[in-house]
């Protein structure tokens, strides 16, 4: 499916991560297709309000915990930086699709980074 939502098509999304060496692309790469497939459930499923939402952007944060590992199988992790990115495109995801008073930290609420 392709985005419909030109901010979000737009976004480079997990850019801070991928000017880092210390993060691998290959990992960012599955990171950002996690996000890109939040985008697509949003786009599909059209949450009518918070708490579907969260539902949606929890789900994802839990790919995200599975995807820690491989992080560190690489010699990275996801730590300050990175939590803080991954965070801040949760949370332009949430506004980009009208979501504006969503929570970060309820956004990403099942994180274990």
């Amino acid at each position: 499916m392709a985005i419909t939502n030109q901010q979000v098509a737009g976004r480079a999304f997990l850019r801070q991560l991928y000017a880092d060496d210390h993060y691998p692309d290959p990992v960012l790469d599955k990171g950002r297709d996690i996000l890109l497939r939040l985008c697509e459930r949003i786009e599909a499923e059209r949450p009518s309000g918070l708490a579907a939402l969260y539902v949606l952007t929890g789900a994802a944060t839990e790919e995200f915990n599975v995807l820690e590992a491989e992080f560190e199988a690489a010699g990275s992790e996801i730590e300050t930086v990175a939590r803080e990115e991954i965070a801040e495109d949760f949370w332009f995801v949430a506004s980009a699709y009208g979501f504006t008073d969503a929570d970060v930290e309820e956004l990403i609420a099942p994180r274990e980074w």
